[in-house]
C-alpha cells in the first residue's frame, strides 16, 4: 500500500510540474462544457443558525471557552452557510432550570451541555436527544471513549462526555514537610494531618461552602467509604436509608471535621472559587476538589504553589468503600433530535472537531480536565496529572447527583449547610434528606 501511495504521490507531483512549467497550451475546445468554471460565481450557500449552550462562564472556564470557540470558528469554516451562536448559562441554571423547560416545551438549543444518568435518561424517554450511535461509527469514534455508560440507553448513545474527573484531596507539599506529616492512609491520620496544621495556625481543609453542592464531593466520598457505592441505588429502591447507622457514621465523621474547626473560616459566605484561591495561596494544607482544578493550583500565573501540589485519595474509614474514588464521565454535551439536514450536518463537524485527540489533550493541558477519549500522547502535561490518573485507577463509583432525584440532592445540600453553620446536626441531617427520599421515590412510582 505504501508503494502504491508513494507512485501516486508521484505521478501527481509530476503532472503538476509538467503543468506548471509549460507555455499556453493548444485550445482543444472554445465551447467550455457545462458547469465548467468560466469565472461564474457558485451560488451562495443558504445561510442558517446552529445554537451551542455550554456552561463555562467562571472566571476558571476561560481556556475551555476558548477551546470551544476555536472549535465554532472551525464549524463556520468548515460548513458553508453555518453561524454557531454561543450561549454561555451557568451550569446548575442550565441543568435545573432552563435546560428541563426547553426540554419540556420541546425547544432545546441545537447542541447542549449535557450531564450522564437520569438526565439523559429522562430526555431519551421524551424522545428530545438525538441516537449518536450511527454518527460515532460514521466518523470513527465508536471505540476511541474510554466509557460511554452514563450517556447510555438500551445500547445507544445519546451524548458524549468531553471529560472524565475524579475527586479527591489536593495537598500541598511543604506544608506537608514542614508539619513533618506524610499522605495520610486512615481517617484517623487524615485527622492527625488536620491536627497539626491547624495547631501551626493553617487552614487544614479549604472549602468555600456557599454553594451546596460543593460541600457533597468530599460527603459523598465519605458516606460511600462507610456504607459501601451501593448505597444510593438503594436510597432509590428503599432498601437503604440515609439514617442506616452506616450512613449516620460518614455524617458524624464530616460533623467532626465542623466542630474541630478543620474547614476554612466563613466558607459558608464563599463561593467555590475561594477554596481553590485559600490553597493556591499557601494558605491550606489541603483542599477537597474535583481532578479538574489541577490547572488553577499549579498555574504559575495564579498559584504561589505550583511546583508543591500532590494528590492523593481520600482515606480509608474501615467501611465498604475504602479504596474506591468519586470519578466518572458524566458531563458533556448532547443535541436536538429535531435537527434538518443543515442542522446535522452541523453536529457532525461539532463532533469532529470537539473529540478529536487535538482539542482533548488541549484541554488538558490548558484546563487539567482528563480527556474522555483515548490519546496516543500525554508529552508536555503537567506531573500533577500522572498523580491523578495514578489515583483515578482505582475502581470508580458515579456522583451520587447523577443519580438521585433533584429533591434528594437539594435537601442535602440544604441540611449540609445547615450543619457547617451549627443550625443541625449529623442526625437532623440525614433525616431530613430521608424524608424527602421517601418523598420523591413515591413521585417516581406515580
Amino acid at each position: 500500500m505504501k508503494k502504491k501511495a508513494a507512485a501516486g504521490l508521484a505521478l501527481l507531483l509530476l503532472v503538476s510540474s509538467v503543468a506548471a512549467g509549460c507555455g499556453e497550451q493548444p485550445k482543444t475546445n472554445t465551447n467550455p462544457a457545462p458547469g465548467s468554471n468560466t469565472g461564474e460565481k457558485k451560488p451562495e450557500a443558504k445561510a442558517f443558525t446552529v445554537s451551542l449552550r455550554h456552561t463555562q462562564v467562571r472566571d476558571d472556564a476561560k481556556l475551555r471557552l476558548k477551546l470551544l470557540e476555536d472549535v465554532a470558528k472551525k464549524m463556520e469554516a468548515n460548513v458553508p452557510g453555518l453561524k454557531v451562536e454561543l450561549e454561555g448559562v451557568e451550569d446548575k441554571v442550565n441543568r435545573f432550570e432552563k435546560l428541563p423547560a426547553e426540554m419540556a416545551a420541546g425547544t432545546p438549543p441545537k447542541i447542549f451541555d449535557l450531564f450522564g444518568g437520569t438526565d439523559t435518561q429522562k430526555y431519551v424517554k421524551a424522545n428530545r436527544l438525538l441516537d449518536l450511535t450511527p454518527i460515532l461509527s460514521e466518523l470513527g469514534l465508536k471505540d476511541k471513549f474510554f466509557n460511554l455508560d452514563e450517556f447510555m440507553v438500551d445500547g445507544k448513545v445519546y451524548g458524549l462526555p468531553t471529560a472524565g474527573f475524579v475527586e479527591g484531596v489536593f495537598y500541598n507539599k511543604k506544608i506537608f514537610k514542614e508539619l513533618g506529616v506524610e499522605v495520610p492512609k486512615t481517617w484517623d491520620e487524615f485527622l492527625a494531618v488536620s491536627e497539626k496544621a491547624k495547631a501551626k495556625q493553617i487552614t487544614p481543609l479549604a472549602l468555600a461552602s456557599a454553594d451546596g453542592w460543593v460541600i457533597n464531593m468530599m460527603m459523598n466520598t465519605l458516606w460511600v467509604r462507610t456504607a459501601g457505592a451501593d448505597s444510593v441505588a438503594g436510597f432509590l429502591s428503599g432498601s437503604k436509608k440515609w439514617t442506616d447507622p452506616d450512613v449516620l457514621d460518614a455524617f458524624k465523621r464530616y460533623e467532626t471535621l465542623v466542630k474541630k474547626g478543620y474547614f476554612q473560616e466563613g466558607n459558608l459566605g464563599l463561593k467555590y472559587a475561594e477554596q481553590q484561591n485559600k490553597f493556591r495561596i499557601g494558605e491550606a494544607a489541603m483542599l477537597f476538589d474535583g481532578s479538574w482544578a489541577n490547572s488553577a493550583v499549579v498555574d504559575p500565573e495564579k498559584s504561589k504553589i505550583p511546583n508543591d501540589v500532590g494528590f492523593f485519595n481520600f482515606p480509608g474509614v474501615g467501611g465498604k468503600g475504602d479504596g474506591l474514588i468519586n470519578g466518572s464521565y458524566s458531563n458533556g454535551y448532547g443535541f436536538s433530535a429535531a435537527l434538518n439536514d443543515s442542522e446535522l450536518k452541523a453536529v457532525k463537524e461539532f463532533i469532529k472537531l470537539m473529540y478529536s485527540e487535538e482539542m482533548q489533550k488541549r484541554q488538558l493541558k490548558e484546563s487539567g480536565f482528563l480527556p474522555a477519549m483515548k490519546l496516543s500522547d500525554l508529552s508536555g502535561v503537567n506531573p500533577i496529572v500522572g498523580e491523578i490518573l495514578n489515583a483515578a485507577n482505582a475502581k470508580q463509583f458515579p456522583a451520587f447527583d447523577s443519580v438521585v432525584q433533584a429533591k434528594v440532592r437539594e435537601a442535602l445540600e440544604a441540611g449540609m449547610q445547615e450543619l457547617l453553620g451549627g443550625k443541625s446536626t449529623a442526625e437532623k441531617a440525614t433525616e431530613k434528606v430521608q424524608k424527602a427520599q421517601d418523598d420523591a421515590n413515591k413521585d417516581t412510582k406515580k
